[in-house]
């Protein structure tokens, strides 16, 4: 986040050197920006109202950009700085392709990395932008500026497709690079019992560890929205085969004003529900999407690696609570030998009563790491352990816990003692809270405070944060 200092002096250079829009008045020396606004003009900016200053909780904004007549209107952050969530559901931007919530949307945004460049296809452009009640960022600031589109038939891209397979590619492909300055979406419609599968040819796009310049995007169904997104490709590396999890699929392709390269070129098909999607070696940084991926991209499962060794577990649960409304005791499962004799015990700690320790105030503050996310997978670990892949929603306390960050999408490694306590399903949106490993690991001993997440445990989990333990 930058100095309050550093942000007044670029506000101040920008409306001395550039000039400001009607919409955005200045107070004397700097400028003060407002909640909303038509801005009508060639070029300008646009802010998020008070900026510098936080932002107003509780509030929601809408500006109308209108550029000239023939032009559409390219926008570009130089400032982004709202709450972080991995879907956006507290504070977020929204950016549509015209003056209506109704029209397409270009995307909602939130957090601290720049979003890239965004272009609309007509001259007009709306951004709305929504707070809650906690946890207030600076803001933003945007430059927007009226450019002639694309007329030339070798540069046009996106559309609508509903054939059963074709092909998409980018502008000039494959004689030149694609432009700069260029946003392509293409939506993608096959029978209503087939899912559609892609695969890429040639992928050479701007190279970037969170794509945030140049890049291609799918999402299931036909909105650009984050809880769609099958995945952010960027680099050099092709992308895996991907598959839908229904029969409607956008592209969106996306170019900013600086650094080109030679695109991509990929080829769809529509395959029955189920279909194997092929391995292809396509080298390191390729990513395999699985047939339903309903929530963002994360992190491959972890590798089990016989170096991890459970710390014993600790004995005599205070107050007692059922897990998720199960008391019954969970046997240890015998785990067979590798060479296929005699079973060999479980630990035995995970044969108690399945119970979690205390409540969630004193779990938070006898916990090194207490995060919220949804379980992406469960696989086995050594040693009757069992490996959990968390897609992060937030961490109110990280510790020495290694967070993974993967284009928008950050994530956890978390090995529990016992694969049957605490009660994990994949799939399930959790409050977790435990201990972290010498690896950088969280732990979870069999009595571990989980509990199933909903949106009011986000202020309670702030409030306790906020207080001394």
């Amino acid at each position: 986040m930058m100095n309050v200092d550093c942000i007044w002096g670029l506000s101040m250079f920008l409306s001395l050197s550039l000039g400001w829009t009607k919409a955005q008045q200045t107070n004397y020396t700097r400028p003060v920006f407002h909640c909303g606004g038509d801005l009508v003009s060639d070029s300008g900016f646009v802010g998020s109202e008070g900026f510098p200053s936080f932002y107003k909780p509780n509030s929601k904004c809408t500006w109308r950009i209108t550029v000239p007549e023939g032009n559409v209107v390219m926008l570009t952050f130089r400032i982004f700085d709202l709450e972080a969530d991995s879907q956006c559901r507290y504070d977020y931007l929204d950016v549509y392709n015209g003056q209506s919530n109704l029209v397409q949307k270009l995307g909602r945004f939130c957090g601290t990395f720049r979003p890239g460049a965004l272009i609309s296809t007509t001259n007009t452009m709306m951004l709305e932008m929504v707070s809650d009640e906690a946890t207030q960022g600076r803001g933003f600031v945007a430059y927007f500026n009226g450019a002639k589109p694309y007329v030339d038939d070798q540069q046009f891209c996106g559309g609508k497709m509903t054939k059963a397979q074709g092909e998409i590619k980018t502008p000039n492909w494959p004689d030149n690079k694609y432009p700069a300055g260029t946003s392509c979406s293409w939506l993608i419609t096959v029978e209503p019992n087939m899912v559609i599968q892609v695969k890429f040819g040639k992928f050479v796009l701007e190279a970037d560890s969170y794509c945030r310049f140049d890049y291609v995007a799918f999402f299931n169904g036909g909105e650009k929205d984050d809880s769609r997104l099958i995945g952010k490709y960027c680099g050099d590396r092709a992308p895996q085969p991907i598959i839908t999890s229904g029969n409607v699929l956008l592209v969106q392709f996306v170019s900013d004003l600086s650094v080109t390269s030679d695109g991509f070129f990929a080829e769809y098909t529509s395959v029955p529900p189920g279909s194997q999607i092929p391995s292809i070696d396509s080298g390191v940084g390729s990513r395999s999407i699985p047939p339903k991926p309903a929530v963002k991209p994360t992190a491959p499962p972890p590798v089990p690696t016989a170096k991890y060794v459970p710390a014993d577990p600790k004995e005599g649960p205070n107050s007692l609570k059922p897990s998720r409304g199960r008391g019954q005791g969970n046997r240890g499962v015998p785990v067979t030998r590798p060479n296929g004799k005699r079973p060999v015990p479980q630990n035995p700690v995970c044969a108690k009563a399945c119970r979690r320790d205390g409540t969630i105030k004193t779990s938070f503050c006898a916990s090194e790491f207490v995060i919220t996310g949804k379980v992406t997978s469960l696989a086995p670990g050594p040693r009757g352990t069992l490996i959990v892949s968390i897609s992060l929603t937030k961490a109110y306390k990280a510790g020495r816990l290694t967070i993974t960050q993967v284009g928008e999408t950050t994530s956890v490694k978390l090995v529990s003692q016992c694969k049957k306590c605490p009660l994990l399903r994949r799939g399930g949106s959790y409050i977790i809270m435990g201990q972290v490993d010498g690896e950088g690991r969280g732990t979870l001993e069999p009595g571990a405070f989980t509990a199933p997440y909903k949106a009011p445990h986000h202020k309670l989990l702030m409030n306790i944060n906020n207080q001394p333990c």
